[in-house]
């Protein structure tokens, strides 16, 4: 039996003749076409690539994952894009490793969300404008890949129990999407502009749940059938949690928007041939123990042995106790431990699921090997062989000795025991200021701040919870997680115990699904009654857009310096991301959520303390509410049925009336409206010629920042609301809007985002020893907001580098933190290293990704940022050559620079990736 989602795939592929054509004289040129033949004898139209065919044992130990890639490379063979040489590499994966052997990918498809949609959409139709000028044909610029947009970061809780007295209880889901779709009007137009004039581009309206688990539930194909030929599905996205597919057996990573937009126009991707990690799971959780638990140890165990930039593939006969939600749960967390995917391979419970979801597929999957058993140790493949400490690369988790844990106060692979929570947020607190230090003062750590909240009084003091949100894909996407926080609110309501009012409660589902479920086995309820009602489908608080806060709260959090926390089942809970006030955030299962939420602090040892005490004066534990892992797989067996799904997703295009009546140009170029403060035509191409211009030096530049480690896309480029003290703020207010939104809603505009630059309020620059959105402008010595002192290097001519220090642009595949950067002036960043696809972004706007030669660093060679910098570019580059730096002080030193590949360097010739397309796409 095979499936393979045909009614949506029919909708996506292309009717053009021309490209038909295309495709079957590249089927004609493959040099594998001899190793075609029918899935069934029966049907000789539907085919496939038989990779057993190739003869070659070396295939039936390669990792599940490269068999993927060598699949692609022999079916996209055609001796141009694709060589058979590259088929070689892949299948001599095992002898390569320490080699940096390129290949191309061609992927099966793209998906995208909104923030980082609307600028690849911006970009492709500012595209089309520069080819026609350049006098070749714009509607050339046009998907080839099939892709996939999900609006699903827009959405804010702005309505909330917090504010009852203004919309009653029942409609927090609605005020908040007609909020949404009154903010965002005109990039919903425009995205619906996108989706009629550029073919193979299919947009899921707003309100449909979160792009990673709509990718789980309904878009996922698992075997493509196009064309007459199966395949495996594969994909890139826009998001770097784009890993979370990979727990349903489809291979996919996060790429920037930049070379995602390359993919959709028919460019393979040029990567190195990775490192495999396989990790080994073994043992039977415990029954306390939830995904979250699991996920937040392997995150912590991977990022100490270092995965950075390699796949990691589980085996191991825990793996098959797994459910497909949980293995989606530890893929999506995939960014948060540096790999670049985390595999699991197809087996029986991934058919079971998509049997649920309404897919299944096996019979091709069987056919090419690709079919996994945890339980038979003959189909473990090779993994990379590295250093001892890795335990010969295959690294073994023992489920038992999980414990149930959170992660905090300001990074995802920060794990700590709940345990150990009160001990180490007080150590915290005392501790400097750092990724786990606050440096408050002795005499403050027991500060107490009283407020009133409707009619009544309170008190706030450090490690107080003001924010507890249920919220993102990687807990939404799991009915273990959800029910069991159901399960724990219909106790805790049984018992007597309420949250405090001025905490700001949500429950962001992934998806319609959720809801449905939830409301069937009757625990919606009980989560509404504690405050945590539906009030939106999208990633609200993980993304940033958790909405105001009470006044008062924010009042005294200010009057007391208080370190307040929020609480959210998210994913990312990087310095000023989830609230600009909140200064403690830590990540929790969904019922750990609803826990601190009702305890009101994180300041609680939940063994020892109660959470609360009931209105009849007992002592209620946590232990005394906390569901068994039996009691919500009973409730799940029972509630969580395949119709669910079907039914959620027959509607998913047609729910959304407002989108659906929506209203949007037809012309297949864009119309700009040079009013709009959304949606700008980019400057990236002015002045674009067909000639390239030879590589140049960059001579006498001054640092803008001098920045440490762990620097994220948020600090580079946040996507939370625009304060009104911000460079932003004052170019919007010179244009009317009194409603400044979010930065990431105005992705689309050029010159909001270079404003919103660098402008995170918790953006630590060595330049002023503290935290701010500022820097020194070195000619005159003046303290200006980031952009304003770009803005006058610019003005003199003086080209900008950036100083940082390890992981270098981690976090969300941002692609404004590499093209803010390129706005303001900046030729080059020099980090000690980066996160890859920041990296593969800074390459796409052609800025120059320089590394520290091993064991320097800024402060070994004695660098203070107020140097002049000199960098000599050799006319001849190849891939992580070593050039030289010259100081204005005369000391010179030397760096790497980070084009990986010889594809990189050519699109750094050309000055970006897109400039190489559109230059590509002119041709006669």
């Amino acid at each position: 039996m095979l499936a393979c989602h045909a009614d949506n795939t029919s909708e996506v592929a292309t009717s053009n003749a021309s490209q038909t054509v295309e495709r079957m004289a590249a089927i004609v040129k493959n040099p594998f076409q001899h190793i075609v033949e029918p899935l069934d004898p029966k049907d000789p139209t539907q085919q496939f690539y038989n990779l057993s065919k190739l003869g070659d044992p070396r295939y039936d130990r390669l990792p599940f994952s490269i068999r993927v890639l060598l699949e692609s490379a022999v079916r996209n063979c055609d001796e141009f894009l694709v060589k058979s040489s590259d088929v070689e590499s892949i299948l001599n994966w095992k002898q390569t490793q320490t080699q940096a052997v390129e290949v191309p990918f061609r992927p099966a498809r793209v998906i995208l969300q909104d923030f980082t949609g609307v600028p690849a959409v911006v970009d492709l139709a500012a595209m089309r404008d520069a080819v026609m000028k350049l006098g070749g044909d714009p509607e050339k610029i046009n998907p080839v890949c099939p892709a996939d947009l999900v609006i699903d970061h827009s959405i804010q809780v702005d309505f909330n129990r917090n504010i009852t007295q203004l919309v009653s209880f029942s409609t927090f889901l609605h005020k908040n999407q007609d909020l949404e779709f009154d903010r965002n009007r005109e990039r919903f137009q425009f995205l619906k502009w996108g989706s009629k004039a550029f073919r193979n581009m299919r947009i899921i309206p707003p309100g449909s749940g979160i792009v990673h688990q709509v990718n789980l539930e309904y878009l996922a194909r698992v075997v493509f059938n196009q064309d007459g030929f199966f395949y495996p599905d594969s994909l890139v996205g826009t998001d770097s949690h784009t890993t979370m597919i990979d727990g349903l057996g489809v291979l996919g990573w996060g790429v920037g928007g930049i070379e995602a937009e390359a993919v959709m126009l028919g460019q393979p991707i040029s990567m190195v041939l990775p490192e495999v990690v396989g990790y080994k799971l073994s043992g039977t959780p415990d029954k306390f123990i939830t995904s979250t638990d699991i996920v937040l140890t392997v995150t912590k165990h991977l990022r100490q042995v270092g995965v950075v930039g390699k796949f990691v593939e589980f085996f191991g006969p825990g793996v098959a106790q797994l459910s497909i939600a949980d293995r989606a749960t530890i893929a999506n967390m995939c960014p948060e431990y540096g790999a670049t995917a985390a595999f699991f391979p197809v087996d029986e419970v991934s058919i079971q699921y998509l049997e649920q979801t309404g897919e299944c597929g096996d019979t091709y999957l069987k056919a090419v090997a690709m079919f996994r058993d945890y339980n038979n140790v003959s189909q473990d493949p090779d993994f990379t062989r590295v250093s001892l400490y890795m335990y010969l690369c295959i690294l073994k988790f023992i489920v038992r000795d999980l414990v149930p844990c959170c992660s905090g106060p300001k990074r995802p692979q920060d794990r700590i025991a709940v345990s150990d929570m009160k001990t180490d947020f007080e150590a915290c607190l005392a501790a400097k200021v750092g990724f786990k230090g606050f440096q408050m003062a002795p005499e403050r750590h027991s500060a107490v701040v009283p407020f009133q909240f409707n009619g009544k009084e309170y008190s706030l003091s450090h490690g107080s919870v003001v924010i507890a949100a249920i919220t993102s894909c990687t807990n939404t996407s799991n009915p273990s997680v959800m029910l069991g926080a159901g399960l724990l609110a219909k106790k805790a309501i049984e018992c007597g115990l309420s949250v405090k009012p001025y905490i700001k409660t949500s429950l962001s589902p992934g998806s319609g699904v959720v809801t449905y479920y939830l409301k069937e086995s009757g625990v919606m309820d009980y989560l509404s009654q504690l405050g945590f009602e539906v009030v939106g489908y999208g990633c609200m608080t993980c993304i940033g857009n958790s909405g105001p806060l009470p006044e008062q709260v924010v009042e005294a959090m200010t009057q007391g310096d208080l370190v307040a926390a929020g609480i959210l089942s998210g994913n990312r809970n990087f310095e000023g991301r989830v609230h600009p006030n909140t200064r403690a955030n830590y990540l929790a299962s969904p019922p750990l959520v609803i826990a601190y939420a009702i305890a009101g602090t994180v300041r609680i040892d939940f063994e020892s303390e109660p959470i609360a005490i009931n209105s009849e004066g007992k002592e209620i534990f946590l232990r005394d509410i906390w569901p068994t892992r039996d009691e919500i797989q009973a409730v799940e067996r029972t509630f969580v049925i395949p119709s669910m799904f079907k039914e959620v997703y027959e509607k998913i295009e047609k729910v959304n009336e407002r989108w659906n009546a929506l209203v949007a140009p037809t012309d297949k170029l864009y119309t700009w409206d040079p009013k709009s403060t959304y949606i700008k035509s980019p400057p990236f191409f002015d002045g674009l010629t067909m000639k390239l211009q030879p590589p140049q030096s960059i001579h006498d530049a001054c640092v803008l920042l001098n920045l440490g480690d762990s620097v994220t896309t948020d600090h580079i480029s946040p996507a939370g609301n625009i304060a009104r003290s911000s460079s932003a703020a004052r170019y919007l207010t010179n244009r009317g809007p009194r409603d400044y939104n979010s930065y990431g809603s105005r992705r689309g505009n050029d010159a909001v985002m270079a404003r919103g630059t660098f402008a995170n309020i918790r953006l630590f620059n060595k330049f002023l020893n503290k935290q701010a959105p500022q820097t020194i402008h070195l000619p005159t010595g003046e303290t200006l907001d980031v952009f304003d002192a770009a803005e006058r290097y610019q003005q003199s001519g003086v080209p900008l580098l950036v100083l940082a220090g390890k992981e270098y642009g981690s976090g969300s595949s941002r692609d404004w933190a590499a093209k803010g950067p390129f706005l303001l002036g900046i030729k080059a960043v020099v980090a000690e290293s980066y996160e890859r696809i920041h990296r593969s972004n800074l390459v796409g706007m052609g800025v120059i990704p320089l590394e520290y030669l091993a064991g320097d660093t800024a402060d070994s060679l004695g660098l203070t940022g107020r140097e002049r910098y000199t960098i000599l570019m050799p006319e001849q580059l190849t891939p992580r050559m070593v050039v030289d730096v010259k100081l204005d002080t005369g000391k010179t030193f030397q760096v790497r620079m980070r084009f990986d590949t010889d594809v990189e360097l050519a699109y750094f010739h050309h000055g970006g990736i897109l400039n190489y397309m559109i230059r590509k796409m002119s041709e006669n």
